[in-house]
């Protein structure tokens, strides 16, 4: 799947939470419907097989409760996309990453051998369908979610290049995938923020640390000696750099890719060097975006938001822009694209009992129209506005309802994105209004009351979201219909 990861530690958010967050793509041509649920223990089975692989992974036997983001119809997997669980350790998987030839070469990718010949069917290794639901249920701290999934691509392997976050109340770390069974692994550091755009990102590596006491690195157990028998560390100083070793440098990552990293930290960082001009000192189409970068002020859940769903305004490259040189307009793939499924930030908070300390932001359809709403985590059940996305479109759904608020706005853009903009500053206010409500009465309630407030709020902010995406379906959908192209009055004669 084609996403944009943004990662941000505890030093660098506006209240010392920890914030992990993605948006979830669909690949070109296609949307993949999707929805938000809880998944309780006795949901979990002891064995899992993946759809599209046919690997069977035995589980252990203590589940715990977690949030995730299912694909609404089942027939290709479970997809969960993102989740928090009862032990407050949030995952973001996957952002679909890029290789080069060296790596496939020497660590092939395990994929799926259907029986023929004679011959039974090999299963492929495990991927972007499973790893929430493999992982999620069984970690209690970002570091134990990057040795779980190292052991499960260790032994099993995967079909695919995929990067992962982990988080905790403390760390962050991200995960990358290196070929069929290997991977490494750095913890975010407190004070900075990192950028995903659908490419191997870790662009300075630590191996003494990752063999060693792990700090601020993880890896494969024969990392060293994979490097060096494949001859993949292109480095004269000695210092290996995970993009050249791992990663790739093609045309396409310079047009789809690059771009989104750069505006991303445009935005977060506006006096760091000269982003724009003939004689910029950061380009779009740069191989050396840093990984991590310190921010020029604290990062705040709207500001993820507002990063997630660039169509680089103020840019020669807005696909929507009236005025400049036409030849740039949609130049780069957007962050927020007609292709996002979903939007999920995971937020948890320092300064909360761990029993409400978790917050999982959701937005669906395209993050340029849509709004994000923030639920508690730590419930049984999430409303039916956010969970029920059939198969069919329905404006009971927040899903549905967002796809078509988006559909019909971008072809009014102008008429319509005032419209957007109150109803994006509305959702956002009074969802931040309920939680803030509700935290006072979870201070003071007993703990077997607290599960009903979070609840309550909960469904709450889905009556709230339903009214005003309601009210705004209306409007854009009368601005729309006002400028179609068979419009005509009498008066107009």
């Amino acid at each position: 799947m084609a996403c944009t990861t943004i990662l941000v530690g505890r030093k660098a958010t506006y209240d010392g939470s920890t914030m992990i967050a993605r948006n979830s793509d669909s690949g070109s041509g296609r949307f993949t419907s999707k929805r938000m649920t809880v998944v309780q223990p006795a949901e979990q089975g002891s064995v899992y097989r993946s759809v599209l692989s046919h690997v069977e992974v035995p589980l252990p036997a203590d589940p715990m409760r977690c949030t995730s983001m299912p694909n609404a119809l089942l027939d290709e997997g479970i997809w969960a996309g993102s989740g928090v669980n009862e032990a407050n350790v949030g995952i973001t998987a996957t952002e679909t990453i890029t290789t080069n030839e060296r790596v496939q070469a020497a660590d092939p990718l395990v994929r799926l051998r259907p029986a023929a010949n004679g011959m039974p069917e090999q299963p492929g290794g495990i991927g972007e369908e499973d790893i929430v639901t493999l992982v999620l249920p069984y970690i209690r701290s970002a570091r134990e979610g990057v040795r779980r999934l190292g052991e499960l691509h260790a032994k099993y392997g995967t079909y695919e290049m995929n990067a992962i976050a982990f988080q905790d109340v403390d760390e962050i770390w991200w995960f990358e995938s290196i070929g069929g069974h290997h991977w490494i692994a750095r913890r975010v550091p407190d004070d900075a923020y990192v950028v995903m755009p659908n490419q191997l990102g870790i662009d300075q590596f630590d191996l003494e640390d990752a063999l060693g006491e792990q700090r601020e690195y993880m890896c494969s157990a024969d990392l060293r000696e994979f490097i060096a028998q494949n001859h993949l560390d292109l480095s004269l100083d000695g210092k290996l750099n995970p993009r050249d070793a791992f990663g790739s440098h093609s045309d396409s990552d310079h047009v789809y890719n690059t771009p989104r990293a750069w505006f991303i930290e445009r935005f977060l960082n506006p006096h760091a060097c000269r982003w724009d001009g003939p004689d910029a000192d950061c380009r779009p189409d740069a191989d050396d975006i840093p990984w991590c970068r310190v921010p020029e002020r604290r990062i705040t859940a709207e500001d993820i938001k507002y990063v997630l769903s660039s169509y680089y305004q103020g840019t020669p490259y807005d696909p929507y822009a009236n005025s400049g040189d036409r030849s740039m307009r949609g130049k780069y793939r957007p962050i927020g694209i007609n292709r996002n499924d979903f939007l999920a930030l995971i937020q948890i908070r320092p300064y909360m009992p761990a029993a409400w300390r978790s917050i999982h932001w959701i937005a669906f359809g395209s993050n340029a129209f849509n709004a994000m709403v923030p639920l508690y985590a730590g419930v049984n059940q999430i409303p039916d506005y956010f969970s029920k996305t059939g198969r069919d479109v329905s404006t009971d759904s927040f899903y549905w309802s967002s796809r078509l608020i988006g559909a019909l706005a971008d072809g009014d853009y102008g008429s319509c994105i005032a419209l957007i903009e109150r109803y994006q500053m509305h959702v956002l206010s009074q969802g931040r209004a309920v939680i803030r409500n509700a935290d006072l009465r979870l201070a003071s309630a007993s703990p077997s009351d607290q599960a009903a407030i979070m609840e309550q709020a909960n469904q709450e902010i889905a009556d709230m979201a339903a009214k005003e995406t309601e009210d705004v379906l209306g409007k854009v959908l009368f601005q729309a219909s006002m400028h179609m192209r068979n419009a005509y009055s009498r008066s107009d004669s």
